[in-house]
């Protein structure tokens, strides 16, 4: 869990980095993005090997809500899953453009990547769901709770926007009432029905 903090307190000071050079009207790279913090080169370019996907993760970076404000309204664990389901939904939704251009991007990365180390994305998702999965007290071994992280992960943001929107040609409203549909069909399996 600590060594899992500081990658991602690693990750986000290169992705501050990126953010500063931009607001400076600066190119940026994943050097000048990582050198802002003191971070090495070596270690910048096992979280971001393309300066254009450090960019472009950068600016939808600053559209994301701590989770404790996504999460702030719920009641119980049920609903802190679905808060955070719905909110990377809606933030796809709301942002579709930008997200259609970085899970492109993301996609081209990744195909490029021949035999290298993986990079992964952001991970907000599923750090998210970790977390309220680990405060939820719910009883589920470490492997079914990261089970339902990842079938949860799997149902939103933008990929859950394509394939609603491009695929299932349903429009914004049917999708969002389809991602929270597959979200409680999801919760009902690991958490037992909701009640009343």
């Amino acid at each position: 869990m600590v060594r899992n903090a500081q990658k991602e307190r690693t990750r986000k000071a290169i992705l501050d980095g990126a953010r500063t050079l931009m607001a400076e009207g600066l190119p940026v790279t994943v050097a000048a993005a990582a050198e802002r913090h003191g971070i090495s080169k070596a270690t910048a370019y096992r979280y971001f090997s393309d300066p254009a996907m450090l960019a472009a993760e950068a600016g939808l970076d600053l559209s994301v809500l701590p989770y404790e404000e996504i999460t702030a309204g719920a009641a119980d664990l049920r609903g802190r899953l679905q808060a955070v389901t719905l909110y990377f939904f809606d933030l796809a939704l709301a942002n579709e453009p930008a997200f259609r251009r970085f899970l492109g991007m993301a996609l081209t990365s990744s195909a490029a990547e021949s035999g290298g180390a993986k990079i992964r994305r952001g991970g907000r998702r599923m750090a998210m769901y970790e977390r309220a999965l680990a405060e939820g007290g719910t009883g589920m071994a470490e492997a079914e709770r990261g089970k339902l992280a990842r079938m949860l992960t799997a149902s939103t943001g933008a990929e859950a926007m394509v394939a609603l929107l491009d695929v299932a040609d349903a429009g914004p409203e049917t999708a969002r009432e389809t991602v929270a549909d597959v979200t409680d069909i999801l919760l009902d399996r690991f958490l037992g029905p909701k009640e009343g």
